[in-house]
């Protein structure tokens, strides 16, 4: 009978009159198992300019469905350098026609964001603001005292807290530190909530109790959470090589569904894209991603508005 030892040699045994070949089986070490693509992609996305074009030209027209709401107000949080800043760089660099970086944005141990920031989005250089604003915040960090505190973000979904209000994680801002919290009109909340994640690391390591809270907040307060799932060509070299693989990647559909079960939300409410880092020019397939990105947002931020009555103040 012919055996291998671990050097992958065969070693003849006789123990019969029938002497018989072992097929060695050779282990996978985790570096060596790739990601592998579907044959057809699990969500269908048409990748042509045109399209592009179209979803442009859908969030151009976008108003909320209550006239006293002028724009919707989608709330970025997430992990220190999980990609918050930057996809509001991303979607303003779409709309300008190049490459923008106005919000703080790169790699370090802390958030580089330290206020809180609302940013709008202008149809081209010099043109109108978009019916949406994009509110940044600092950094979530897995410390009890570490980067955005829980209770500022049941500040800011209730319109609590200004622009520019700069955060302090040991201390967050009280409702009476303001004036008439009390009688905050619907176009001052925040009408959707994005939990931003890191897709090389999936951002929720030690994470665990902040976001069991995040989603408390969201429940009470009635407000849809998507999650973004960013730099997704990073953790699939399938993507990473081209990016129209993304919905036919298994693993890119493992992360969105194990995001997905750690926030407490549907699969459909995770969303993947690749912002813009290291790149000078715009790519359309970039692009499509990201916009198809903002227009679910979208359409949850109309979600909970159509829990009001029109003209609600």
């Amino acid at each position: 009978m012919l055996s291998f030892n671990r050097s992958g040699l065969g070693i003849w045994k006789m123990g019969g009159k029938k002497s018989t070949p072992v097929t060695p089986v050779t282990p996978v070490t985790p570096e060596e198992k790739k990601p592998e693509l579907l044959g057809n992609p699990w969500r269908n996305v048409a990748w042509d300019h045109s399209n592009k074009t179209k979803l442009m030209q859908s969030l151009r027209e976008y108003k909320p469905t209550i006239r006293s709401v002028p724009q919707a107000q989608i709330l970025l949080i997430g992990a220190v350098g999980a990609g918050k800043s930057s996809f509001f760089n991303s979607m303003n660099s779409i709309f300008r026609g190049n490459i923008t970086g106005r919000a703080k944005a790169g790699h370090q141990d802390t958030s580089l964001t330290l206020k809180y920031r609302t940013y709008q989005v202008k149809a081209g250089r010099g043109g109108q603001p978009l019916a949406f604003l994009l509110c940044d915040t600092m950094g979530l960090e897995p410390t009890v005292n570490g980067g955005l505190n829980i209770e500022d973000i049941v500040g800011i979904l209730k319109g609590y807290i200004p622009d520019k209000y700069q955060f302090n994680p040991a201390q967050p801002m009280k409702a009476d530190d303001c004036q008439a919290c009390s009688t905050l009109a619907l176009k001052d909340r925040i009408h959707c909530v994005v939990y931003v994640i890191d897709a090389t690391t999936i951002g929720i390591q030690g994470m665990k109790n902040k976001i069991g809270e995040i989603k408390k907040i969201t429940n009470s307060a009635d407000v849809p959470l998507v999650a973004l799932l960013t730099k997704v060509d990073k953790a699939c070299p399938h993507v990473e090589k081209d990016l129209t693989k993304v919905y036919r990647s298994c693993y890119i559909k493992d992360l969105i569904y194990r995001a997905g079960g750690s926030l407490g939300i549907p699969p459909s409410n995770v969303i993947p894209v690749k912002n813009y880092y290291d790149e000078i020019e715009l790519n359309d397939t970039c692009d499509i991603l990201l916009l198809m990105a903002m227009k679910q947002m979208l359409n949850f931020a109309d979600n909970y508005l159509e829990n009001y009555e029109v003209n609600t103040e």
